[in-house]
């Protein structure tokens, strides 16, 4: 594993992170791993939840699509 070294943190961050680290009773290092691992890890969702997206759009290409906003008015006119 690596290591990572944060120079020059606005001593108020760093108040921030210990504080949040003692509520989720976990060290500052622990609790920055923790933030970084959940950063990283939601942008993956998000790229691969946008490349699922238009893989599944190429399946419909050159079909026809109906707008949702009439479909959503057909359905509240029921």
């Amino acid at each position: 594993m690596g290591n990572l070294t944060v120079r020059n943190l606005d001593d108020r961050v760093i108040a921030e992170l210990k504080r949040e680290a003692k509520q989720n009773e976990r060290s500052l290092e622990a609790e920055i791993r923790h933030l970084l691992t959940l950063r990283v890890s939601s942008r993956l969702r998000v790229a691969d939840f946008l490349e699922r997206s238009e893989r599944l759009a190429g399946t419909t290409a050159g079909t026809g699509q109906t707008d949702s906003t009439l479909l959503l008015r057909e359905d509240r006119d029921r």
